[in-house]
């Protein structure tokens, strides 16, 4: 029986674990055009492992953005396949893909910081 102080730790290692196939999956299995550029970001599993948010990143405007969530929303029951024979786990979780703008809001930031101190950027003391 599991304590309560490893189901954290479990719960980071199976999300990395989704993660690591997912990317894979991507990579190596499906050819949608829609997924090329698609990076997964993260996982975050649920406590009873049953639910994962699989966040995803990808570069370009908002109707690729958009165009990527349908390609995976439309993959779904092939990664959960895939993931059921790479795995090993008694169930497979829910997938839920979700767009990460992390990476938009430190672009957006480095702008902003570029934009205040031009100088610096330019090697100007």
């Amino acid at each position: 029986m599991q304590t309560t102080s490893s189901r954290p730790k479990r719960k980071i290692q199976v999300g990395g674990m989704i993660q690591k196939e997912i990317s894979e999956v991507l990579l190596r299995k499906i050819k949608d055009p829609r997924l090329e550029m698609v990076t997964i970001s993260g996982v975050d599993v649920s406590p009873d492992l049953k639910q994962a948010r699989v966040f995803f990143s990808r570069f370009g405007n908002s109707a690729e953005v958009q165009r990527s969530l349908e390609g995976l929303r439309s993959a779904t029951g092939f990664i959960k396949r895939e993931l059921g024979q790479r795995l090993k786990l008694r169930h497979v979780p829910e997938l839920e893909f979700i767009y990460d703008t992390s990476f938009e809001y430190g672009d957006r930031i480095e702008s902003l910081i570029k934009d205040l101190f031009p100088a610096k950027e330019q090697g100007e003391s």
